[in-house]
This record gives structure tokens, C-alpha cells and sequence, in this order.
């Protein structure tokens, strides 16, 4: 079990907030608003009603022993700013700042936030490649050009093999986990001479345009 804490609790962050929390996880939540801390309080370990860029209060709620801090203060780029550099100089290691804009997130970066967050920009993205390519599920971004991604079994590749079908010479993508959606099974490192099935969806990983390439098959 790790310890975290949130500060702002807007969809994003009540959404982390519950779903650290849903995974086991110790789970400080901290908001100005008293109704919303009341809202959250219930599906968190302890839910507080304060100012994240008071050190006093962000020290007072343990945040010097946390393993990483989420912090998703809306519109409000100067709370960010505060909130982060408080909470490094309180010693958090890793603290994962919501951001609204490009600029913003150069600011974070340039400040010392371990890993920036622009939902709204992912969630397009994310959408884009959905629509464009119909055989895509899930999308996650590993760097300029490079993704792992989540598709449906073409019908062509049904019952047959990764080894016959050969895609890191066919398409140049990697074949990293099988999910059977039907039993929700996954499978790492699946058996190279086991025949797909229509229930499928493969974890793929490569570069953006040969993905693309692999789920138009589909």
C-alpha cells in the first residue's frame, strides 16, 4: 500500500483521488470547498478542507511522507505552481500536476513536476485514433510517434497464429499481451503458436503509422 495525496478535487482530481483509493492505496484528499470534501469524503482515507499552497497545511496533512502527490487545481495555473513547489519542498519525489495548456505544462516541467497531465488534449487524441482507425480500443502515447495500443483481432487473423502471421516483419509492430475479453483474461508474453480468437484484442506496441497500417486490416 502507498500513501498519496490530492490536492483539488474537480472531476480529475476526485477521480484519482477514489480510483488510488479504490486500488488499496492510503489517500489524502484536499480541497477549499467544504461540499465537495464532502462529497469525496466517503471513498477516500481522509478527506481535509484547505489551501494547497499553504505548506503549513499540506505539511500538517502528512505530505512529507507521501510516495506522490496529484495535483489538479483547474483553471488556476498560480494554485498549481504554489501547490508543487510547496510540496517539493516538503521532499515529495513525484508529484503529477493537471495541466490546461501547453504553456502551462512547460512551466511545471521547468519547476520540477515529475509528469504533467493534459486530460482533455488525451482524451481527443485518444478519440482521434478511435475514429480514424476502427479496429483501435485503447491508446497510450510513449513518446513522438510511438504508442501502445489495444485492437480487435482482424477477421483474417482470426485462427491463426502469431508466428504465422509474423507482424514484426509484416507490419513492424510488436504483439506485447492477448486480452480475451470474453473471460477477461490477460495474457503477457502470449504463446506465439496459439491460433487468435474472435474474442480477442491484442496489446500492440510500435510506431504510430505502422499501427495505423495493422488496424486498418481490421
Amino acid at each position: 500500500m502507498k500513501r498519496f495525496i490530492v490536492i483539488g478535487l474537480g472531476n480529475f482530481g476526485s477521480s484519482a483521488a477514489e480510483a488510488l483509493y479504490g486500488m488499496g492505496h492510503d489517500v489524502v484528499a484536499l480541497d477549499m470547498d467544504e461540499d465537495i470534501v464532502d462529497g469525496v469524503a466517503p471513498r477516500v482515507t481522509r478527506a481535509a478542507v484547505g489551501d494547497g499552497r499553504d505548506v503549513r497545511t499540506l505539511e500538517r496533512l502528512g505530505a512529507a511522507d507521501v510516495d506522490a502527490a496529484v495535483v489538479s487545481t483547474g483553471d488556476d495555473i498560480t494554485a498549481s505552481i504554489l501547490t508543487t513547489l510547496g510540496l517539493r519542498d516538503l521532499g515529495v519525489r513525484e508529484v503529477y500536476v493537471k495541466v490546461i495548456s501547453s504553456d502551462h505544462a512547460r512551466v511545471m516541467d521547468k519547476i520540477g513536476a515529475t509528469e504533467t497531465v493534459f486530460p482533455e488534449r488525451e482524451s481527443a487524441l485518444l478519440l482521434g485514433k478511435r475514429i480514424s482507425h476502427r479496429g483501435i480500443l485503447n491508446y497510450v502515447r510513449l513518446g513522438e510517434g510511438f504508442s501502445v495500443q489495444e485492437m480487435a483481432v482482424p477477421d483474417a487473423w482470426v485462427g491463426r497464429s502469431l508466428r504465422e502471421l509474423e507482424l514484426p516483419r509484416t507490419f513492424r509492430i510488436a504483439v506485447i499481451a492477448v486480452h480475451d475479453i470474453l473471460s477477461g483474461k490477460m495474457i503477457p508474453i502470449p504463446e506465439p503458436d496459439a491460433p487468435l480468437k474472435e474474442s480477442d484484442t491484442l496489446l500492440v506496441a510500435g510506431a504510430d503509422a505502422d499501427l495505423a497500417r495493422a488496424a486498418d486490416r481490421s
